[in-house]
Order: C-alpha cells, then structure tokens, then sequence
C-alpha cells in the first residue's frame, strides 16, 4: 500500500522529468531541422530556388490536368515532359501560364485544342513553375525564365 502511495506521488513528477526531456530535444531537432534548411536554401543557385518555388506553384495549380507525371492525359490536355513546344514556342508557353490558352496547339505532333484559363498567377509565380516544369522530368533547360521574360510578355 505504500508503496503504491509513493509510485502515484512519483509517477507524475517521473513523467514531467521525461517530457521536459522529450520536449527539449523535440525542440532542439526543430532548430536543427530550420537551420538545416536555410543553410541547404542558401546554397541553392537561383534557378534551384526557383524550381522548388515552381514545384509549390505546380502542386496547386497544373498538376489537376497535367498530373504529376507531366504527362497530362494525351486527349485533352497536353504532355509537358518532354513537350517540343514549351522549347520551340518559349514566349507562347510564358504567355499561357500567364494569360490562359485557347486555341489548337501542336505538342510532340498531336493536336490539342482545349482551354487553359488564366489562373491568376504573378509574374514570379509564372516564372517559377515555368523553371518548374522547363527542368522537370525529361525537360531540361539552362535558360532561366526570369521575371523581366514574364513581363515583357504582353496580353
């Protein structure tokens, strides 16, 4: 009986000791794992901050059509991996992503004729997820799209 008197006084002061303990190193893991970050952020070129910020842009925005394979779904909307058009037609594709797109496109010989609406994007977002999808998957581009590129691209 006494025993179990001392076990329920010291239970709860044996717990807190041990969250305390769990909850430092919690803590201290967290700033481990934010300076990990910023210091690998700080080591990334431009364009690598770029795509990762395009990647975000991606996710909520083209992945809904397009999928995350870049592939879309070869009937209404067209394949980015690997697209010779977002090569050859740079400014029409800058254009869409800012603008929208109507209209018959010709991407890897097949025709595609649907709508893409603007999705309201500024124009760092634009070059983002244009850096995006121009270095993901079989795309790969040294050319940055940069900000003043979106700009200068007029409705």
């Amino acid at each position: 009986m006494i025993l179990n008197k001392i076990y329920f006084w010291f239970s709860p002061i044996f717990l807190g000791f041990l969250f305390i303990g769990f909850s430092e190193s919690v803590s201290n893991r967290s700033i481990q794992s934010e300076y990990l970050v910023l210091e690998q952020s700080q080591n990334k070129t431009d364009l690598q901050k770029s795509i990762a910020r395009g990647k975000e842009v991606y996710a909520d925005f083209c992945m809904q059509c397009h999928l995350a394979t870049g592939k879309g779904d070869l009937v209404n909307f067209p394949p980015l991996d690997g697209s010779d058009w977002l090569v050859k037609k740079r400014k029409q594709s800058i254009h869409a992503v800012k603008y929208g797109q109507t209209g018959e496109v010709i991407v890897k010989g097949k025709k595609f004729n649907n709508i893409m609406p603007p999705l309201g994007l500024s124009n760092q977002e634009v070059a983002d997820v244009m850096n995006f999808v121009m270095n993901s998957w079989s795309n790969k581009q040294k050319k940055m799209v940069t900000i003043d590129e979106v700009k200068a691209v007029i409705n």
